[in-house]
């Protein structure tokens, strides 16, 4: 395969369906009902200029006014292509790589443009460290916002590839709710709820949970969750807005991630058959990944008049997780890491920690709107954020020989961490301004400055100032080009493999690209972009963890979306990425090439039966991580359902013809394994 060559789906295929989506093609954000509508209301309400506060700004504005692309997944959406982790949320968006390292049921991870991208809740940081916390429900929220590009001047801890921030379900001023019973592959059984009740005009609770007791693809792995999010919201004046919310989570699962070798998996290892991609290492019964997080946070706006608005979120996070786990050591001798000349043993290495985690996070900013001509209109933004994180570890472990072809599970040992927690500790203050400027209804212009503060549990003091400068305007026919230029500041909560505190990551981008707009149900989007990344991250041989050199990564994206209320939708998405590292460094590369088509149609009357019918198709371009190749891959997901009356019976499924993969290979010596065909039906009733 010609490596340098835009594959088939991404070029030909894919720029055909391109063309017939521009003739008729809307933005994500259109599929949303208004914020006030009933949370399960059948149809869907569109509005062509959609004011509704989102990640990009932290202010009311039209996203075809905002000067970079920013991706809406409506909770509809993201559960009709057969979500069940946030990774999945995002795969159907351009420019993102989700599960680039197979289907994991420890954590969720995104990359866009090429660099692992922060997760966020409500506007707030919610990953702080790795293995110290359980993943989140999809079920819990309404949408997700995907900010590609960085973000820092407004939320001062983004990527320089951006973030992807979380959007919690909460009350609204009307009853209603759903429940539903879901049951699919590996015995997955689960009972979901979602009911909003208001006990006045300016009153109501909201409470959304999931039960579920399941098994994975991965024997002895199970992936059991227990969740409840309540919520109230009131409003004691007109301008005044209060939400509290609330989660408790419980997670039991392990890691369908093995860890397995390359040489016997994607490499040949001798005369032995190719080991089974779904091999699980480790002791039955004591490897796990189980935990609960509490959390509790509030939501505040109050309004002074027409021109000035108070905005003010926190949010306390309280983490414990057991960690136990068996891998092969791989990374010794990643090109022969077998011991002896049959080419079967290998040392077995264990790992257990236990993990606490507390975090406090806090974001006010005070929002002016002002004139300072007859066509020139200001919205003005001054704001201060704060967060603390502690993360304690402690460790236990030890290594020992095992035939890989066949493990003797019972005479595995085990570990138990005792003794103190080890403590890492990171603050951050950061203030920043940011005026959003309209000239004659027709051209905006963004500018922001922030400054941050950071000190870690060592005492190190790290200082930055991030800027940031956009301009958008339309030029007729629904057009409007862009150009913006951003940076990025990022603290790191990590350690090298010598124990000394890692640098914030820093980086800038340049960007320019257009947005079209022909009607309300329409939005195709169109950028370049540039971006140069500093203190990256690298893994190196054994448990190595060093920083140096700089990434830089050129794309381009294409987005175009039309949705249609109850009769169809039609998401198309390309992105193509190239990263370059300075010579002799680590290269560990995601796929240049992206691209998906997502479709659903509605069949019948509404008010009678009708029939909903969805296909997609997602492709992942050849994976590169030094001199070991990972072939792309194409998967289809698939969706059918019906709903009568107060009903709704769907059947969802994802890979749906089984395609056997590796989402990643690296050179360092292990693989991972792509999700393998997953069913889920479920039967729910709304109210």
């Amino acid at each position: 395969m010609n490596r340098k060559a835009i594959p088939a789906l991404a070029g030909t295929a894919l720029a055909g369906t391109v063309l017939a989506a521009l003739a008729a093609t809307t933005p994500a954000w259109a599929a949303e009902a208004e914020a006030e509508a009933p949370p399960f209301a059948s149809d869907i309400v569109v509005t062509a200029a959609r004011t509704e506060t989102f990640a990009g700004t932290k202010t009311e504005t039209p996203l075809i006014e905002t000067p970079q692309p920013i991706k809406i997944v409506t909770d509809d959406q993201y559960l009709s292509q057969g979500a069940i982790s946030i990774s999945d949320t995002v795969k159907y968006a351009a420019g993102i790589t989700a599960n680039a390292y197979g289907r994991d049921t420890r954590v969720d991870g995104f990359v866009v443009r090429g660099v692992n991208a922060v997760q966020f809740r409500d506007g707030m940081r919610d990953i702080y460290s790795y293995y110290a916390s359980i993943a989140s429900d999809p079920y819990n929220f309404s949408r997700v916002e995907i900010v590609r590009g960085p973000a820092s001047v407004l939320f001062g801890q983004g990527s320089i590839g951006g973030l992807v921030n979380l959007v919690s379900k909460t009350p609204v001023f009307e009853t209603g709710g759903e429940l539903s019973a879901v049951y699919g592959s590996y015995d997955r059984k689960e009972l979901l709820g979602d009911v909003n009740i208001a006990l006045a005009d300016n009153l109501a609770i909201r409470a959304v949970s999931r039960v579920r007791d399941a098994n994975t693809f991965i024997k002895h792995v199970p992936d059991d969750r227990m969740f409840l999010a309540p919520s109230i919201r009131w409003k004691p004046a007109p301008d005044t807005d209060i939400t509290l919310l609330g989660l408790y989570q419980r997670d039991d699962t392990g890691s369908t991630s093995q860890f397995l070798p390359i040489v016997g998996t994607l490499l040949t290892n001798g005369d032995n058959p190719p080991l089974d991609r779904f091999l699980f290492v480790g002791k039955p019964g004591w490897d796990r990944y189980a935990g609960r997080t509490l959390q509790g946070g509030a939501l505040v706006t109050q309004n002074f008049g027409e021109s000035v608005k108070l905005s003010a979120r926190a949010r306390y996070i309280d983490s414990d997780l057991d960690y136990f786990t068996h891998y092969a050591d791989s990374y010794s001798n990643p090109s022969d890491p077998y011991l002896d000349p049959a080419r079967r043993r290998i040392n077995l290495i264990a790992d257990a920690s236990n993990a606490r985690m507390n975090v406090f996070s806090a974001d006010s900013n005070l929002q002016f709107k002002f004139d300072t001509g007859a066509n020139i209109a200001h919205t003005l933004m001054l704001g201060v954020d704060y967060s603390w994180s502690k993360v304690g570890k402690r460790y236990a472990g030890g290594i020992e020989e095992i035939d890989l072809y066949d493990i003797d599970y019972e005479a595995l040992q085990t570990y138990q961490p005792t003794g103190p927690f080890s403590r890492e500790t990171l603050s951050q203050l950061g203030i920043y301004a940011q005026d959003q400027v309209r000239f004659w209804d027709r051209v905006s212009v963004v500018l922001g400055v922030r400054r941050d503060r950071v000190r870690n549990s060592s005492g190190v003091v790290d200082k930055a100032v991030n800027f940031r400068a956009g301009v958008i305007g339309e030029i007729g026919a629904g057009f409007s080009p862009f150009v913006s230029y951003t940076e990025s500041f990022e603290p790191l909560a990590m350690v090298d493999h010598l124990g000394s505190p890692l640098r914030p990551k820093t980086g800038k981008q340049i960007e320019g690209g257009i947005k079209w707009q022909p009607d309300r149900y329409t939005m195709v989007t169109l950028t370049g972009f540039e971006i140069t990344e500093n203190n990256r991250v690298i893994y190196g041989s054994g448990s190595q963890i060093f920083q140096s050199g700089q990434l830089k990564t050129r794309g381009f994206e294409l987005e175009a979306s039309r949705t249609l209320p109850g009769n169809y939708e039609i998401l198309v998405n390309y992105g193509y990425n190239k990263q370059t590292v300075e010579s002799g460094l680590p290269v560990d590369f995601l796929p240049r090439h992206n691209a998906s088509i997502w479709g659903t149609r509605t069949f019948g009357m509404p008010g009678k039966a009708q029939l909903r019918l969805g296909a997609g198709v997602v492709y992942n371009g050849e994976r590169q991580s030094d001199t070991i190749f990972t072939k792309a891959v194409t998967t289809v997901d698939a969706l059918a359902e019906v709903t009568w009356d107060n009903w709704r019976f769907t059947v969802n499924a994802t890979n749906l013809f089984d395609k056997a993969y590796f989402s990643s290979c690296l050179s360092r010596g292990d693989c991972f394994i792509g999700a393998p065909r997953n069913v889920m039906a479920s039967i729910g009733y709304a109210f």
